[in-house]
């Protein structure tokens, strides 16, 4: 393999212990795992992460961002605030049906990092962005219908994000449609109860 950039290389190997993570769990990725998936030396991992702790944290913060990218990114046709925020919720579904191994690997994650004290702090990071990123969702749901929130909508956040990951996880271990469909439209119905006029 030709000798590649640093970035690159950093790429490379998250994108391997993404893969390893999710299919063969946090005890299953070891550097020599994820260096062998990647198809680089160990050495090359060394060069890249000064350790799989260093490279965990920057794969939950990758992952992390590419959502943030997907929002900014996300189209809304308009219409009312329950088809909106439903609109929003089948993109995330959408997803997550192209990339189930991504989300199995961030539950996997997180359970890990609230089992280590020296990684705890990114279980709560990673939330805390969750939370964020619910909260602009909903605030892009309320400009875009031209309506408020009864509550503050960090408060929905909360709620928002205990929907989705309840829709990810059931999803993850069923692989059914119609049951992700009926939550859908189940937080689509209760959070749009909450919208107003401005």
């Amino acid at each position: 393999m030709p000798r590649l950039p640093v970035a690159e290389r950093r790429e490379l190997l998250l994108e391997a212990a993404l893969r390893v993570v999710a299919a063969q769990g946090i005890q299953g990725a070891t550097t020599r795992a994820i260096v062998a998936e990647a198809g680089v030396s160990l050495a090359s991992f060394h060069y890249a992460f000064a350790s799989r702790d260093e490279l965990i944290a920057e794969l939950v913060n990758s992952v992390i961002a590419s959502e943030e990218l997907a929002l900014t990114r996300l189209e809304l046709r308009g219409g009312s605030m329950r088809d909106t925020l439903r609109e929003g919720l089948m993109h995330y579904f959408d997803v997550l049906r192209e990339n189930p191994m991504r989300e199995k690997a961030m539950f996997e994650l997180t359970q890990y990092a609230m089992r280590s004290p020296e990684l705890e702090p990114l279980a709560k990071m990673q939330y805390e962005r969750y939370y964020a990123l619910a909260e602009q969702a909903l605030d892009v749901a309320a400009a875009s219908t031209g309506l408020r929130w009864s509550k503050p909508a960090a408060e929905l956040a909360t709620v928002l994000v205990v929907l989705t990951d309840g829709l990810t996880i059931g999803w993850l271990v069923n692989r059914d449609d119609a049951a992700a469909h009926a939550i859908i439209d189940f937080a689509a119905d209760s959070l749009s109860a909450l919208a107003e006029a401005a």
